[in-house]
């Protein structure tokens, strides 16, 4: 359990040069750790697992496999984002696959939160493990734990209740687990401090401050069972906040922004006509550890452009909600 307990002595990485200092000591760790064998990541394109994969690129470059799973519940072109980012931008040994069916097929019916996220998890280590399985010559697996992860994982251990499960905590096959030794460079950092990493690091802004996304991905924001046209509508609707955030400047502000949409419908109406709806739930947070949060004041200007894009342009949504609830007592996300 020690070697999962931060060093109290460890300094918060809060300026370039800690970063510097900081990615430097992992430089020489990996490369002690990893000699010329080759490391295996799943690269998600969240800011965690990024800024995983840019500092192992630059500490042992092609020794690096990374593999980008495209479970189907990712935002708007973020899996076409990776792809360009690291394969184009950053020259990265990069496999990707589509399991968009394989996924949505499991989660066919399923409603209880906790059960989609353990089969999306477990799905996710399923598909990994396929891909790790057809490659030759790797002994280690890198992995974006973070610190606050760790704290969870360490909750559930002592039998205590855990807000959620995470999936990027150990899991593999027994044989996998055997064959690889894990690589976590940043397990003991939390979200800003990693954020001070990626900077340094080189990485774009649009990267670096790309906002947190669950592992399991708008499966976690579909609330209740997971059907494919109320999944479409959230992509879009996700993808209108977003682009409204960026166009007024409260992407750069606010720490997490998001769309949820139940699995419950309202009358509307439309073009004249009654019809019923889904609603969207707008959610924007701010926080330094992930640990609390805070309720961010949205103006009314924003929120009313975001609501009429969103009912207007958005199949099969009729209402948009504002939550105004922090952590505790809400967690930061729906389920």
């Amino acid at each position: 359990m020690q070697n999962n307990v931060r060093p109290e002595t460890m300094e918060r990485i809060t300026t370039p040069a800690l970063a510097e200092a900081f990615i430097e000591e992992q430089i020489k760790e990996v490369r002690a750790q990893v000699g010329d064998k080759k490391v295996l990541l799943a690269l998600s394109g969240g800011v965690d697992s990024s800024v995983v994969a840019a500092l192992l690129i630059k500490a042992i470059g092609k020794q690096l496999v990374c593999v980008h799973v495209n479970h189907g519940l990712m935002r708007k072109n973020e899996s076409e984002n990776v792809i360009e980012v690291f394969r184009n931008g950053l020259d990265a040994n990069l496999i990707y696959v589509d399991a968009t069916d394989r996924f949505l097929n499991l989660l066919a019916g399923v409603a209880d939160p906790e059960k989609k996220r353990k089969i999306i998890g477990g799905e996710f280590i399923n598909v990994f493990a396929d891909e790790a399985r057809k490659l030759e010559g790797v002994s280690f697996l890198a992995q974006g734990t973070i610190y606050p992860d760790i704290l969870e994982s360490i909750k559930q251990a002592e039998g205590k209740k855990a807000v959620k499960s995470h999936h990027n905590v150990g899991g593999l096959p027994d044989d996998l687990a055997e064959r690889f030794e894990l690589v976590e460079p940043l397990k003991f950092l939390f979200k800003d401090e990693v954020r001070v990493v990626g900077r340094a690091l080189g990485l774009p802004a649009e990267m670096v401050d790309r906002q947190p996304f669950p592992g399991p991905g708008l499966g976690v924001r579909c609330l209740g069972a997971i059907t494919r046209d109320r999944l479409a509508a959230l992509r879009e609707a996700d993808a209108i906040l977003r682009e409204e955030f960026a166009n007024c400047g409260l992407s750069k502000t606010v720490w997490q922004y998001f769309i949820a949409i139940p699995d419950i419908k309202s009358v509307g109406v439309k073009d004249d006509s009654r019809y019923e709806g889904w609603p969207a739930i707008i959610r924007a947070v701010n926080t330094k550890d992930a640990m609390t949060a805070t309720i961010e004041e949205i103006p009314y200007p924003v929120l009313h452009k975001v609501t009429a894009r969103i009912v207007t342009e958005v199949p099969g949504i009729n209402r948009v909600l504002y939550d105004l609830t922090p952590k505790p007592t809400g967690t930061i996300e729906w389920e």
